[in-house]
Order: C-alpha cells, then structure tokens, then sequence
C-alpha cells in the first residue's frame, strides 16, 4: 500500500512495484487509507509524513496500535532527510525511513527486508 498526497508520487510508486509483480493499493491520506487496511490487508505500507488531515506520524501510530496489523511492516516516506523526523517516526513504530525521491532498488530493497517471500 502506497499512502501519499501527491498523485504523482503515488502514481510512480504503484508503476515502480506493479512492473515487478506486486498487487498496489493507493490511499491520498491516512483517513482513507484506514478504510482501505481494513478491505484488503496489505503485506507493507508506505506512507508520506506530510498529508493533510491525517500526517504519516498519526496514520502511522493508528496501524500499529491496532492489534490486527502491528505487524505489518511501515515505511516513512519523507522528502525531509532529518535525525528528528527519522526519530519521531521510530518512536510511532514504524519499521524503515526513505527519503523520497526514492529509488526503485530502494522500495523493492524495503519490501524485501520486511516481507517474507518464502
């Protein structure tokens, strides 16, 4: 699942991972994307830190203080490359931090990391 604002980002995520084979779930914000965990119960989230409504931090926190998906793997996505944000993202649980623009290599590298594949 790829959780950002930006329609292009979001767009580019889900051609980067639908080319090497994974079914992708979008979501604009953390509010629907919420809805949408609950419908399809992805292996790995991505989600941005800056949306409105709802930031990364907060959708973040929601997923794993939710008994059905703490563990489920997520990824901050931030164009912000601070030890702070880096922090406070740990301290919601999530699981890795990249720095967009990410790269292809970097996403399926995230994904490989945290899902098992066996």
């Amino acid at each position: 699942m790829v959780i950002d604002d930006s329609r292009t980002i979001r767009r580019s995520a889900e051609t980067l991972l639908k080319n090497e084979g994974c079914e992708v779930i979008t979501a604009n914000d953390g509010f629907e994307a919420l809805a949408k965990i609950t419908d399809y119960q992805p292996n790995i989230i991505f989600v941005d830190i800056m949306m409105p409504r709802l930031d990364g931090y907060q959708t973040c926190a929601l997923i794993k203080n939710n008994q059905l998906y703490k563990s489920t793997p997520v990824v901050m996505l931030s164009s912000k490359d601070g030890l702070f944000d880096k922090a406070r993202g740990r301290v919601v649980g999530s699981d890795e931090y990249l720095t967009k623009p990410f790269t292809r290599d970097e996403l399926l590298s995230a994904i490989r990391r945290h899902i098992d594949r066996g």
